[in-house]
């Protein structure tokens, strides 16, 4: 028996193999769940297929998150091919390349809307649709970082984005805990993902979230993943509104000896 056996569960946002919202999948299929995948645009079509097709996936549907006829329809195909749905997963984060390097006080404008509108507010497009189908309740998650709280340089729109995610995660669920559908969000540690590889520096970043993390290693997808596996399950139950980390230790960490912990001696 498994934890989600039977459970029907939506994933947005996987765009290969290394996308988190694939560890995601990995995990809720692991313990039973029935998964149906959705992906940003055609082009990542042939990288998702393939996925979906080795855990079974009978729905595996296009949809751009800011068009609300596309999620109309992929929420309609849920419906008609399994009548419910028990887990909404939101895995979607985009900004575009400029806002996401240089000094904030920079950022224009347009594309801190952009972000926010893709990377936040979809979450409320997805979360009314899901709304009606989650009849016997059901978890509602998606993805943060800990940016939306600490100045990480060269975030800079995702991180406003990360910001007003959390924030609608705590109202949503304010909204929908009458109805038993749980919201939360998961704040992962820094992983090298498509999406990642745009920010500026992001490699420096990875080294120095490895090295001051507490546990001293960086998180994977699957780690990810089983935290989603437990908010998706029966055993998160009374849990909702809330940010929950899976960094290593990271978000804990104040000021930390870089140098001293690299072997540098600390005269550069």
């Amino acid at each position: 028996m498994g934890l989600l056996d039977g459970k029907i569960a939506l994933i947005f946002g996987v765009a290969n193999k290394n996308s988190i919202g694939w560890g995601i999948a990995r995990a809720l299929y692991r313990e039973g769940a029935i998964i149906a995948l959705s992906y940003a645009m055609d082009r990542l079509e042939k990288r998702v297929r393939p996925l979906g097709e080795s855990i079974g996936c009978e729905l595996m549907l296009q949809a751009d998150v800011g068009n609300a006829a596309e999620l109309d329809a992929v929420f309609a195909a849920v419906e008609e091919t399994y009548g419910r749905l028990d887990v909404l997963v939101h895995s979607v984060a985009f900004a575009e390349r400029d806002a996401l390097a240089g000094r904030f006080v920079d950022l224009r404008r347009e594309a801190l809307l952009s972000a926010i509108d893709i990377s936040a507010a979809s979450l409320i497009e997805m979360a009314r649709r899901a709304e009606p189908l989650m009849t016997n309740g059901g978890s509602i998650m998606s993805l943060t970082y800990n940016a939306a709280r600490t100045v990480v340089p060269n975030y800079n729109a995702m991180a406003i984005a990360k910001a007003a995610l959390e924030a609608i995660t705590m109202y949503l669920a304010a909204d929908l805990g009458a109805r038993k559908v749980r919201v939360n969000a998961i704040s992962a540690g820094a992983i090298k993902t498509l999406s990642a590889g745009g920010i500026a520096g992001f490699r420096d970043l990875l080294r120095y979230a490895e090295v001051t993390a507490p546990m001293k290693e960086l998180v994977s997808q699957d780690d990810v993943g089983d935290l989603a596996l437990f908010l998706a399950s029966d055993l998160s139950r009374r849990i909702t509104g809330e940010v929950i980390y899976v960094d290593a230790g990271h978000s804990i960490m104040g000021y930390t000896d870089v140098e001293a912990l690299i072997g540098g001696d600390g005269d550069g």
